[in-house]
């Protein structure tokens, strides 16, 4: 256990059944954006382009109701980070100080607009290293392939992900409780304000969406009342169990004074 936490293994696991949707789903998206790029791109820049779409479909498929996985970093996260990873290659001439300014200055622009898609990082690296076949594209790399190849991977996203509603993509569109269980729950529910305010304590950024912390808030709200009902109910059981004895108790101490004592 003390390995797993160091480590970083994940202790939580999910079923077959979604991690064979997350398999499938993936790599249908990625033999569709593979064959698009191949026909902008020789053959050789195309593992560059796909090997960030490629990471973007782990998020898209493995974690599609993660923060990062969301339409605005997928999208936002990209489109920048291949501006910033081709205006480094232009102005920039060593290699590896262009490569290192797009990715650095991309993390940081990505955070400052909340657009946080580690993917984009590939992106800009590709731009100033996937060779002349890319740096020859110009700012029509962003247009061709990246962003097609983005509005592709989203929309195979919202239809492989859609006929499981616990998939939800995007998670805005989908809750994870009925809107009976959201109005008797209600007063249960943190409000907006103080789920950033818990977020933000941290000062370190959290790979989750508001409505599945709100979710895990109510879910361990109810187990802790739960759990205090049944120690109310076993106090009960153990305040009628002594009742009892004592009852009893008092009834042979009283038939054994009458044994004797008999009355005339």
């Amino acid at each position: 256990m003390l390995g797993s936490k160091w480590l970083g293994v994940e202790l939580v696991q999910v079923s077959l059944q979604e991690k064979l949707i997350s398999a499938i789903g993936s790599g249908c998206a990625i033999y569709m954006v593979f064959y698009l790029t191949n026909l902008f791109l020789p053959s050789i820049a195309t593992a560059g382009v796909v090997a960030s779409m490629g990471a973007s479909a782990v998020l898209l498929y493995a974690i599609p109701h993660g923060p990062l996985s969301q339409p605005w970093p997928l999208i936002a996260g990209h489109g920048l980070s291949a501006c910033i990873g081709v205006t480094c290659c232009q102005w920039i001439s060593h290699p590896a100080i262009a490569a290192a300014f797009a990715v650095g200055i991309s993390i940081g622009v990505m955070y400052h607009l909340g657009c946080i898609h580690p993917p984009g990082g590939a992106t800009a690296f590709t731009a100033v290293m996937g060779g002349e076949a890319i740096q020859e594209l110009g700012y029509t790399y962003v247009l061709c392939p990246v962003l097609t190849n983005v509005f592709l991977m989203l929309l195979l996203a919202v239809g492989i992900n859609a006929p499981f509603r616990w998939r939800r993509y995007p998670a805005g569109l989908f809750r994870t409780f009925d809107s009976a269980e959201e109005e008797d729950n209600e007063l249960k529910r943190p409000t907006h304000a103080e789920v950033l305010a818990a977020i933000r304590s941290l000062d370190a950024f959290v790979d989750v969406s508001e409505d599945d912390l709100i979710h895990f808030v109510r879910e361990l709200g109810i187990t802790d009342s739960d759990r205090g009902d049944q120690q109310s109910d076993s106090v009960h059981k153990v305040t009628l169990r002594a009742r009892e004895d004592r009852s009893l108790e008092l009834t042979e101490d009283s038939e054994a004074e009458h044994s004797r004592f008999p009355s005339r």
